[in-house]
């Protein structure tokens, strides 16, 4: 059913949505929103449409330049003035510095871990908002950060052995963070608020005070005896939350029960890749749950331990400073949403051709309305106290691309009565043509741009898609050894800071995608910051809370400082250069096993995409470790065993018998779960052929991209049909 607005044809449910949910109470005058949307798709469809035409343009001469040789890229001076020639490479601009205003501090001016989740899933995402505080005691004991073997073993009960070690861990962290003067928290006995501030009695009976005073931000409760200290370090604050009536409290010589750190600053609500959105259903699903979002109203129930309850969006957190003032602090997570790019149409609106219309568009549009109740307070809690929207728009192949995107929003803000500037756009570094010229991207967003990230996996999976006719590339997981890799990491920080985004924008990194391996994150991970990075991703309000204790060890704000002063690291001939293996060094052994590896991954995360609808879920891999799988995942490994068939690495023929074998294991790894319908031995289903056709047809696909095949499939596993084309 649709229903006709001007020269558009709108889906009734979206419809529906939009008249009888968004629009009322936002501002928004409903025929200025229909007449702006027809007007961006009348005036940014053909420019859309001739981009991606370029696109194509440009991979089609970068394929024959790669056949034109005898081996692979010998002379990367050659290669580049190639690029520079057919406009794939663009004259940098001169120097300048960005001119966003009006960004919350959380994207700005602090740095700490970000939340990236699915926003069609109403408990993830209500998760996600208030992960902005987070215990470390349960981060720490529910995790393997600490021994899971022996007598530190978390057991079926309370293991007080292991929260003992807790403990110890966390006083060390608050010695290091909030540290006494010539003591140790491991020697307080108690902890109370005087004129001066914050007073903790020793055993030893002496008091002691904090070596920074200033870092003491108010307490709750009584001074004599609080019931919570708030404390501040790099930006970020802390909680010493105290109370002996509490278990743990009780057993803790100073009372303390528990420590909660300021964790996810920001999430990332995503439309986009960890979602499996294919029809106007989901599309509502999702723009609904921004608009509670915006409104702060966003509830999900939820059991857990055998109890029903309802969550829902954290109020901001109260203190009383020492002179007795209320200090408040955010309770939430500052929120963006990650919209479409501008690969996709959507048929939950078709122009009077009856063309589906850009799924980006689409999202720029609605979305926004659901954040003009934010704007405009019609909610009982704020999500950006600057009065912005932040946007995050994913796969921009270059800045004309970019400048597309800043004309969509202006459109849009002109649309639902927003001052020009009001919708700041995070620009993912996540395309190889992207990368080589990000200085120029972000120009073309100078006055918006809030964020920029390097998204690794996609980056990867663009790096083997254009250089498919260079030669074999190397392994999988030889790929993060890469020049290119290294040097990609290196210069968008580089970048960035010269284009002035410090204080102003976020330079964030790419997710931890062992969300089980948290230990291993713990000791890595610190790498973000220590690189310049404003942030990073992390897989769960969990991870967000151990993430954030990086942010402590690590002054970013000087460390962007030293890195601005030293200039650039890397030369463009390291981003070009092609991470192209030696075939003659891999054995059939090591040949099989990679093979193995890439079509049980897109298996793994296929068969949920396409019959479940699950666009980011824990996959286990071969040996059963469970890894954060995604479309820029499912991205590399198609590309990858793409990229081998090409060069005859792999044939047709061990590709089909990996499918039959893998599925088998796949089938095995998720028999357990409900409504798991076997891939095998049949393998006719919907979800084995969007793999199949992603592995043996993955040369083919725009820019390497999996969404269309995966839509396809999706759409017709959603209706029990068949629309399948046969394979080239």
């Amino acid at each position: 059913m649709f229903v006709s607005v001007l020269d558009l044809r709108v889906d009734a449910a979206l419809h529906r949505f939009l008249e009888d949910e968004a629009l009322p109470g936002s501002g928004v005058d409903p025929d200025a929103f229909w007449t702006g949307l027809s007007a961006a798709v009348a005036r940014l469809e053909p420019r859309r449409r001739a981009l991606l035409r370029r696109r194509e343009e440009l991979q089609d001469a970068i394929d024959r330049f790669h056949r034109a040789q005898p081996g692979p890229v010998s002379n990367l001076d050659a290669y580049e003035a190639f690029l520079r020639r057919i406009g794939y490479l663009v004259d940098p601009p001169a120097p300048f510095e960005v001119t966003t205003s009006g960004v919350d501090p959380e994207i700005a001016t602090l740095a700490g871990p970000q939340l990236v989740v699915p926003i069609t899933n109403a408990r993830f995402a209500t998760n996600a908002v208030n992960a902005r505080w987070g215990s470390l005691y349960d981060a720490l004991y529910g995790t393997d950060v600490v021994d899971r073997a022996g007598e530190l073993a978390p057991g079926t009960g309370y293991n007080a052995v292991r929260g003992a070690e807790v403990i110890r861990r966390v006083r060390a962290l608050l010695d290091e963070f909030v540290p006494l003067a010539g003591a140790s928290h491991a020697d307080v006995v108690g902890y109370a608020v005087d004129d001066a501030g914050l007073v903790a009695a020793l055993d030893s009976g002496e008091p002691a005070r904090l070596a920074g005073p200033a870092q003491f931000v108010g307490y709750r409760g009584d001074r004599a005896a609080p019931a919570a200290l708030v404390l501040r370090h790099h930006g970020l604050h802390l909680e010493i939350l105290i109370d002996r009536g509490h278990a743990i409290g009780a057993a803790d010589r100073a009372g303390i029960r528990d420590v909660l750190l300021e964790s996810a600053l920001t999430t990332i609500m995503d439309l986009e890749d960890s979602v499996a959105a294919v029809d106007p259903v989901d599309k509502v699903a999702g723009y609904r749950n921004w608009l509670r979002l915006m409104r702060g109203t966003l509830a999900e129930e939820v059991t857990k331990d055998g109890r029903t309850f309802v969550r829902t969006m954290n109020p901001d957190r109260t203190c009383t400073s020492v002179s007795g003032d209320a200090v408040t602090l955010p309770g939430r997570a500052v929120l963006f949403v990650r919209q479409v790019g501008h690969l996709m149409t959507t048929d939950a609106v078709t122009d009077t051709s009856g063309a589906p219309i850009s799924e980006g568009i689409l999202d720029a549009f609605v979305t926004a309305v659901g954040s003009c109740h934010d704007l405009r307070g019609n909610g009982p809690l704020r999500n950006s106290r600057a009065g912005s929207m932040y946007a995050v728009k994913p796969k921009m192949h270059g800045p004309d691309e970019v400048a597309l995107t800043v004309d969509l929003f202006a459109l849009v803000e002109r649309a639902v009565g927003l001052p020009t500037g009001t919708i700041k756009v995070g620009i993912m570094d996540e395309e190889r043509r992207t990368t080589v010229n990000l200085a120029a991207c972000i120009a073309a967003a100078r006055d918006r741009v809030a964020f920029i990230n390097t998204g690794f996996l996609d980056r990867t999976g663009d790096e083997i898609h254009t250089s498919m006719w260079a030669g074999p590339v190397v392994r999988k997981h030889d790929m993060r050894g890469e020049r290119w890799l290294a040097a990609y990491e290196q210069a968008n920080v580089d970048v960035g800071l010269a284009c002035g985004l410090a204080g102003r924008a976020q330079i964030g990194k790419g997710m931890w995608a062992a969300p089980d391996n948290l230990a291993d994150m713990l000791e890595q991970k610190i790498a973000h910051p220590r690189s310049g990075a404003s942030t990073a991703w992390v897989p769960s309000p969990t991870a967000a809370t151990l993430h954030a204790i990086h942010y402590h060890q690590v002054d970013v704000s000087a460390r962007q400082a030293a890195l601005a002063a030293g200039g650039p690291r890397t030369k463009l001939c390291d981003l070009l250069a092609l991470p192209l293996g030696e075939p003659g060094s891999w054995s059939a052994e090591e040949r099989r096993a990679e093979l193995h590896n890439n079509v049980q991954s897109t298996l793994g995360y296929v068969v949920r995409w396409v019959d479940s609808g699950v666009g980011c879920s824990k996959v286990p891999d071969l040996s059963g470790t469970p890894l954060m799988e995604d479309r820029a995942t499912c991205r590399i490994s198609s590309q990858h065993v793409a990229n081998w068939l090409r060069h005859g690495i792999v044939t047709a023929d061990e590709v089909e018998d990996s499918l039959r074998r893998m599925a088998a294991v796949v089938d095995a790894q998720n028999a357990g779960e409900l409504g798991y319908r076997p891939m095998a031995p049949a393998f006719d289903g919907q979800a084995f052929l969007a793999a199949r056709a992603l592995l043996l047809d993955g040369e083919r696909q725009p820019s390497g991209y999996t969404e269309p095949v995966l839509h396809r499939h999706r759409i017709d596993a959603k209706r029990g049909t068949s629309t399948l084309e046969p394979l080239a």
